[in-house]
């Protein structure tokens, strides 16, 4: 008699379900962090820009809500931004949490966090 080898049907369809499983988990925490790098984009911009160069704390917030709305960002907003300044550098920091629901009440929950440097 030869021995069977090789994966069976009940392996394959648990091999399946976890690739499954995973690929859903991906495709629902990819837009988080696609809006983290826009928020970071955003910020580095602000700080790239004439507005940080002998600009007010008030303008760069100001620049930062007109890029936010340009790039259509929602989940911060510049009176959230923490600005200061290192030697002749302008440094803006952020953080925000974000909930990304995957499945019933199962959830992830991120704490994006970044600065301009």
């Amino acid at each position: 008699m030869h021995k069977q080898r090789g994966v069976s049907m009940v392996g394959i369809l648990f091999i399946c379900i976890g690739l499954v499983l995973v690929a859903v988990g991906g495709l629902k925490v990819t837009p988080a962090y696609l809006e983290y790098m826009s928020v970071k984009k955003a910020v580095v911009g602000v700080v790239q820009g004439p507005e940080a160069r002998g600009g007010t704390v008030s303008e760069i917030r100001r620049a930062f809500d007109k890029r936010a709305q340009v790039d259509d960002i929602s989940v911060i907003s510049g009176a959230d931004l923490e600005i200061t300044k290192e030697g002749n550098d302008v440094v803006v920091s952020f953080s925000y949490p974000k909930k990304v629901p995957l499945f019933g009440n199962v959830s992830l929950y991120f704490d994006f966090a970044g600065n301009s440097k």
